[in-house]
């Protein structure tokens, strides 16, 4: 079955490029490998990583065709056609994670101060105060680490946004 998948699809790319047309391939986040002759297609997510296949040549950087920056109904839009509201969902679940994680702790901040100023207690309470400090330390971290992973995120979609010359204030929460 698997042969009979695949024999299908090189011939169908061998057919197409041999027409001198244009098959642009990307690989999908379960590591499916897909094509289209229709670069409209191809999800936003995974059009930063198509290669382009001409009569059997390979390029990795896509030429995707030139989108007006005005869309239909006069929207400004990126280069690839996606438009205010698909880079504010695209960048709000991050911006969410990292305001709730940069509160969570600030919260253990407060605990952990509160513990290291009660300084005067028995042996036993200072063992059950150490062993809950510990496991304030480590929720702490594990904040730290959502943190770092939404930054980062946050990061590449703005290289995103600025490769596709998307307008920068889409990045931004709506004022309102």
């Amino acid at each position: 079955m698997k042969k009979a998948l695949i024999s299908i699809l090189v011939f169908w790319v061998v057919a197409s490029t041999g027409n001198g047309g244009t098959v642009y391939k990307w690989v999908d986040k379960e590591g499916v490998v897909n094509f289209t002759d229709d670069y409209s297609q191809i999800p936003l997510q995974y059009r930063n990583q198509v290669q382009i296949e001409e009569l059997g040549k390979s390029v990795e950087t896509p030429a995707p065709p030139p989108v007006s920056t005005q869309g239909s109904k006069g929207a400004k839009v990126d280069i690839y056609g996606a438009g205010e509201d698909y880079w504010r969902a695209k960048v709000q679940p991050w911006k969410k994670q990292l305001k709730e994680a940069t509160e969570n702790i600030e919260r253990i901040n407060i605990k952990i101060n509160e513990k290291e100023e009660a300084v005067n207690i028995s042996r036993t309470q200072w063992a059950m105060d150490r062993a809950y400090r510990k496991q304030l330390i480590e929720e702490r971290s594990k904040y730290e680490a959502q943190v770092r992973e939404a930054d980062e995120m946050l990061s590449k979609i703005a290289k995103e946004a600025e490769e596709a010359k998307a307008d920068p204030e889409w990045l931004e929460p709506p004022t309102r």
